[in-house]
């Protein structure tokens, strides 16, 4: 198919293309087989746009992807190598071409949202179906902020929500400082939860600035013994499991995980058995509907991104390492474009 660019108006088709930069992994291994190369352009499809990114994001699934961690991992990802060598799945940039079947967006809207599974949004340009997880930026925000608001938030919804989060709550964030867990925090406080936030001493003013009631420094207060509980316990990094939390939640809480496939299991077993219950809902759902939900929340005041640090993308190999200490606080932005 062949597309014609224009400059203004309505137009969707666009002559002539080039190749762009990109982060390319060719192998599985540490964070230097990350590269940036020169390689085609995507074309979109007559219900596809193609965005100019301006920002994306370094994540701990990215980590994972590239490093095959764990093994099994590759009958999904490819065997010996990669079968995408591009990563990255949140962007934020601007409209810069769309098909012939896309009529809610135009050449020169700034826009956010997410490609997953299928991933590339470490490049200068990414195809996108219009249909999808894409709307426009939220007014005021810049392009870091808003790549940053997709990462983990759309994923805190995926437990947030099952876990059925609502007015007069008590919820436990645990792991309250980093991508799941600032979002989760601001989730649950905009649904009207009583939100109690596990992280360290450093990242309470943060915690508390984004809704969180009260805080627990997790190295110097196990909340499992403080004879306390909740109706709902967010695991927000992983590091914690159910049996170990089940005395911490009320009668008829839930433990709400965000990874372990022993939780899936654990999940089918407490739906049938005993008034605690594990929700834990695969495959995660990415739509439209919450990227405008989030979208909304910010223009009302209440849900920001927190960037911990910022990268151009020639210092990609530097936001893995960074990512991998498992110490970022929010979110790691690549800038694209600058």
């Amino acid at each position: 198919m062949l597309m014609r660019r224009v400059d203004s108006g309505n137009g969707r088709t666009c002559e002539g293309w080039s190749s762009m930069r990109a982060v390319v992994h060719d192998r599985y291994g540490p964070p230097e087989v990350l590269h940036i190369e020169e390689v085609e352009r995507p074309i979109p499809k007559d219900d596809e746009v193609l965005i100019r990114i301006h920002a994306t994001t370094v994540n701990r699934s990215d980590c994972a992807l590239r490093a095959a961690e764990p093994f099994f991992s590759r009958f999904l990802t490819g065997m010996r190598r990669p079968r995408q060598g591009i990563l990255g799945s949140e962007f934020a940039g601007v409209v810069e071409v769309a098909g012939p079947s896309v009529t809610e967006f135009n050449i020169g809207d700034r826009v956010f949202g997410m490609k997953p599974w299928k991933f590339g949004a470490h490049a200068e340009f990414i195809a996108v179906q219009g249909s999808g997880p894409l709307a426009r930026m939220p007014e005021g925000s810049t392009f870091e902020e808003a790549v940053a608001v997709c990462d983990g938030a759309i994923l805190a919804l995926n437990c947030l929500r099952p876990g059925k989060v609502r007015t007069g709550q008590s919820v436990l964030v645990y792991g309250a400082s980093g991508s799941m867990g600032t979002a989760g925090v601001q989730l649950a406080a905009a649904f009207g939860a009583h939100v109690t936030a596990v992280c360290t001493t450093r990242n309470f003013d943060l915690v508390r600035s984004l809704g969180a009631d009260e805080v627990i420094d997790y190295t110097q207060e196990d909340f499992t013994k403080n004879r306390r509980t909740y109706d709902v316990i967010f695991d927000a990094v992983g590091k914690q499991s159910f049996a170990g939390c089940k005395a911490s939640l009320k009668h008829g809480g839930v433990y709400l995980p965000t990874d372990g496939l022993r939780n899936l299991a654990l999940a089918a077993w407490t739906s049938r058995i005993g008034d605690r219950k594990v929700v834990f809902d695969l495959p995660p759902k990415f739509t439209k509907k919450d990227v405008l939900f989030l979208k909304g929340l910010m223009e009302a005041g209440k849900y920001r991104a927190v960037i911990d640090r910022r990268y151009s993308l020639e210092q990609v190999v530097e936001a893995t390492k960074y990512v991998e200490l498992h110490q970022k606080v929010g979110n790691v932005v690549l800038t694209v474009v600058t």
